[in-house]
Order: C-alpha cells, then structure tokens, then sequence
C-alpha cells in the first residue's frame, strides 16, 4: 500500500525508486519543506515510512542504508533533509502505525529567510 497526495516531481520519484527497489508493502513518503525555513513550494525535506521485507535481518542502521542508497542522487542534488522510518512486516502493525514526529528546524518558521542557493 502505497499513501500519498498531490505529488511534485522529486517526492514522486521518491516513491517510484522506492517501490521499485525495495517492493514495500507500505509506504509514505511526505513532504515536509512547508514545516522548514524555505520557499513555499519547495520538495527539500521528506519523510519516509517505509515496510519492506528486504530488510528483515538487517540492522535500522542497515535499513536506513539501503533507502540513502536507493535515493542517494536525490540526497545529492535536490533533498537536504530525509527523516526515515524502516519496519520488517513482521515488526509493522498497520492498525496501530502512528509515524514518530520529524525534528524540529534547526530555524524557527518564524524567522525570515536568507537568500541562499541552497537550503
């Protein structure tokens, strides 16, 4: 089962490389750049849950590794911040799943933004 909304091109390629390489049997991928110090409409910080039974036998951080490897080009170029949450099926429970809360920006929304060339 695959959750999303209205996409833009970054997060849908997201989810595509991810359905691809790692056939989850659950999978969110939520674009989080509104809750940053960045202009609207930006796809820089992303939050991934993710159930693949590739990953059973594997450590979180082994988990964790496999997602960066898959979107490594996009964590080089466009995506500056990417909060991960990685289950085994045998770990996930879809009647009680409730996604951890992302961090906090290091900025409060409140403060204006700087120019920059990236964020």
């Amino acid at each position: 089962r695959i959750i999303s909304s209205v996409l833009g091109a970054v997060q849908q390629k997201i989810e595509t490389k991810l359905a691809e390489s790692l056939t989850p049997v659950f999978l969110q991928v939520v674009n989080e750049s509104n809750k940053h110090n960045v202009p609207v409409g930006s796809e820089t910080h992303f939050k991934v849950t993710i159930v693949s039974p590739l990953f059973s036998g594997h450590s979180i951080i082994e988990q964790h590794r496999m997602v960066n490897e898959v979107l490594k080009e996009e964590l080089k170029n466009s995506v500056h911040a990417l909060s991960i949450q990685t289950k085994t099926p045998e770990k996930w429970d879809p009647d009680t799943h409730k996604p951890s809360p992302s961090p906090a920006c290091v900025r409060p929304p409140s403060s204006p933004m700087r120019p920059s060339s990236s964020s």
